[in-house]
């Protein structure tokens, strides 16, 4: 399964949100997109998941039938899915569990945070968690989505500047077969861990591929089917 960006762009009332850029991701892959902070870097993702239409250029999912708003999860954007920040991290974990259509109950609630070694934090308002935590959590909601294959993390940086506590992060759902795109704008190119994809462009560096390679077999089979 493939999405697949084509010289996408977003006009505003103002102007240009997004230039022609295109990407392709498949599963397994990361890729990092680098813009400019702004609405723009936000419109790409969200163009992405087929929550925007774009003004010119097309963006398709190749090998599925699922439509991009069922297969690709857009994490943390600011201002869309950005959770409200003066509840606590109970309550945004039962939204997003409900969302993703799971049991969110009060104890389902308490298992999935002891799960993912967040209950010590159950009443913590959210804009008081560290920001390695908060896109740990965030993304972990997100790829439980029933059908999602593609995650995009909408610029992690503008909480930290430490890249490898989100970039690991991305690097370990790649490795599960989901794709995975981090949106960064604040972080120096230079400073990330490739070459990036670049807003406003249309040939892309090809994104590393982390799927795992399949475990060697430690017994082989002869072309009769008797073991070697």
């Amino acid at each position: 399964m493939q999405v697949r960006a084509d010289r996408v762009s977003l006009e505003g009332h103002h102007g240009t949100l997004l230039p022609p850029t295109s990407l392709t991701v498949g599963e397994g892959d990361l890729a990092i997109v680098h813009g400019e902070p702004g609405v723009g870097i936000t419109a790409f993702g969200l163009a992405l998941a087929g929550r925007l239409k774009p003004s010119t250029g097309t963006v398709t999912a190749d090998g599925s039938d699922a439509g991009l708003p069922q297969l690709v999860a857009v994490v943390d954007a600011p201002g869309v899915s950005d959770p409200d920040e003066a509840v606590s991290l109970r309550v945004v974990v039962g939204e997003e569990l409900a969302l993703a259509h799971r049991p969110a109950g009060k104890e389902d609630v308490t298992r999935w945070l002891t799960e993912h070694d967040a209950a010590p934090f159950a009443g913590t308002r959210f804009e008081n968690l560290a920001p390695a935590l908060r896109t740990r959590l965030l993304t972990e909601l997100a790829a439980v989505r029933k059908g999602v294959r593609v995650l995009v993390l909408d610029t992690p940086d503008r909480h930290t500047s430490d890249v490898d506590s989100w970039a690991g992060l991305a690097r370990e759902q790649a490795e599960r077969g989901l794709a995975v795109v981090v949106l960064t704008a604040t972080t120096p190119a230079s400073a990330l861990p490739f070459p990036p994809a670049r807003i406003g462009a249309a040939e892309q560096p090809a994104p590393p591929n982390f799927t795992p390679e399949p475990p060697a077999e430690e017994l082989a089979e002869s072309p009769d089917g008797d073991l070697a």
